[in-house]
């Protein structure tokens, strides 16, 4: 089901950890599967005085393919200029892992939106401008939370009946 270097990094995670005083955080989950990541950014600047990812880590609560994602986006992110890392999809994850099996592909999306969450939160907590592109992910992502716990609100009434 998994290939060689899928199973590489859920064995042997890169950047597994969390980053005291993060720049950035970003948690993300999905409800049906269970999966939940949290990754965590520290910014520094490259030789061009441009913002970069310095350091990024994960913990990540999840399945085989949610691990080795959130092990490849770090390693994806790792250097990269916030614009750079906004640029990143769950195709560049795909193609680095080269391949995942199709009822997986979520983790993929999971770990870019743990990503944009992250670099979302260093933007905002510092007052700079959110690209418009990464609002709409965040906008989607806090929609999808709100259903969710609407949801988790209901059924917890529902079982005190």
């Amino acid at each position: 089901m998994y290939n060689k270097k899928v199973l590489q990094h859920f064995k042997s995670p890169h950047n597994f950890g969390k980053i005291q005083n993060a720049d950035g955080q970003g948690q993300v989950g999905n409800v049906v599967c269970g999966d939940v990541m949290n990754l965590y950014l520290k910014i520094g600047k490259n030789k061009k005085g441009e913002e970069i990812i310095e350091d990024v880590k994960f913990e990540t609560y999840g399945c085989v393919a949610a691990i080795a994602t959130s092990s490849i986006i770090t390693d994806l992110a790792k250097g990269k200029t916030i614009k750079q890392a906004i640029g990143l999809n769950k195709d560049s994850i795909i193609d680095t892992l080269e391949e995942l099996p199709a009822i997986k592909i979520h983790c993929s999306v999971l770990a870019i939106d743990a990503l944009n969450e992250a670099i979302y939160n260093y933007l905002h907590k510092n007052k700079r401008d959110i690209p418009k592109e990464l609002q709409k992910r965040h906008q989607r992502i806090e929609k999808e939370k709100q259903i969710i716990e609407k949801k988790y609100a209901d059924w917890i009434n529902s079982s005190k009946d």
